[in-house]
């Protein structure tokens, strides 16, 4: 008669289609402690304990490595107050962060990330397309007016709306970014749309006859309404989105821009056409000049 121990002998089986795998008990593999006493199997069919083939040694270790360029890196992110812009941020805080990465160690270096150096890089990437640009922009305007000159004008009025972004930026306290760039852009496209309006008036004035002076005149009244209407249109729509907090800057420089440049434009491109092409107010022609009749008295007869 057997009596049970809890110790198991296993007998090898060379049978095929079955393998046993033998497990130690729960409380046996549930303390890390017992690590060092798991069993290894060994080439020769027995068993070693770990420690006799391994030193066994906890510590702690980060479970996710963020690599940035095949280094390890460590990301910093944090929220501004309602009202800051994140640019602004980091240029206050730029000159203690340059002054504590001269103090790291070799191989440690501090490197500026999220929005800033995105806008950095679509900067950049405008800045690429910038010899090009005015080019295609040019040529489209020759297409449209016929002329170098006409062209010439209209690519002028484009800059006009940098006043107002300068102004509209400075007065609500936004950042001159990626986003604030491209409003720029947009703004000088919507401008110079309006000089292209306002020049194909005054040359269909000229056109059907009218003086030049008198066209350039006719055609800025003509076109006042509808020129304006447009922009204010543009205005009102870039309101709500001005108070986003990423895309606010290019609704502030859309709005700033086009608002003064269409004022200008209705003012000064006239003024630029007029002198351009040396354009003279025609004065109203004199009256002949008459001989005035000799006044005739009374002769009295002599008596």
């Amino acid at each position: 008669m057997m009596k049970e121990t809890g110790v198991a002998s296993v007998t090898p089986w060379t049978g095929s289609g079955v393998d046993i795998v033998l497990r130690q008990p729960l409380e046996e593999r549930n303390a890390i402690t017992d690590i060092g006493n798991s069993c290894m199997p060994t080439a020769n069919g027995k068993s070693v304990p770990l420690t006799q083939v391994a030193k066994v040694d906890f510590a702690w270790e980060y479970g996710v490595l963020w690599r940035e360029g095949r280094d390890c890196a460590v990301t910093l992110q944090g929220d501004v107050a309602e009202g800051v812009q994140g640019p602004a941020v980091i240029a206050s805080v730029w000159p203690q962060m340059q002054a504590l990465s001269a103090r790291m160690p070799a191989g440690y270096a501090i490197q500026i990330a999220g929005a800033v150096e995105e806008s950095s890089k679509g900067q950049g990437s405008i800045a690429v397309g910038v010899p090009v640009t005015p080019f295609l922009i040019f040529t489209l305007l020759m297409l449209q007016l016929q002329r170098f000159s006409r062209a010439m004008l209209v690519f002028l009025t484009g800059p006009l709306g940098i006043i107002g972004v300068a102004a509209a930026l400075l007065l609500l306290d936004r950042p001159f970014g990626f986003v604030a760039l491209l409003g720029v852009v947009a703004s000088m496209g919507m401008i110079m749309r309006n000089s292209v309006i306002l020049i194909d008036q005054i040359e269909q004035e000229r056109r059907h006859g009218v003086p030049t002076w008198d066209a350039i005149v006719e055609s800025a009244v003509r076109r006042f309404r509808p020129i304006v209407l447009t922009a204010a249109a543009a205005v009102l729509a870039m309101i709500p989105l001005s108070r986003r907090v990423f895309w606010g800057p290019m609704a502030v420089a859309i709005m700033g821009g086009l608002a003064v440049a269409t004022v200008l434009t209705l003012l000064a491109l006239p003024a630029m056409y007029a002198a351009w092409f040396r354009v003279k107010r025609e004065d109203a022609v004199p009256p002949s000049p008459t001989i005035p009749a000799p006044i005739s008295a009374p002769i009295s007869e002599p008596t």
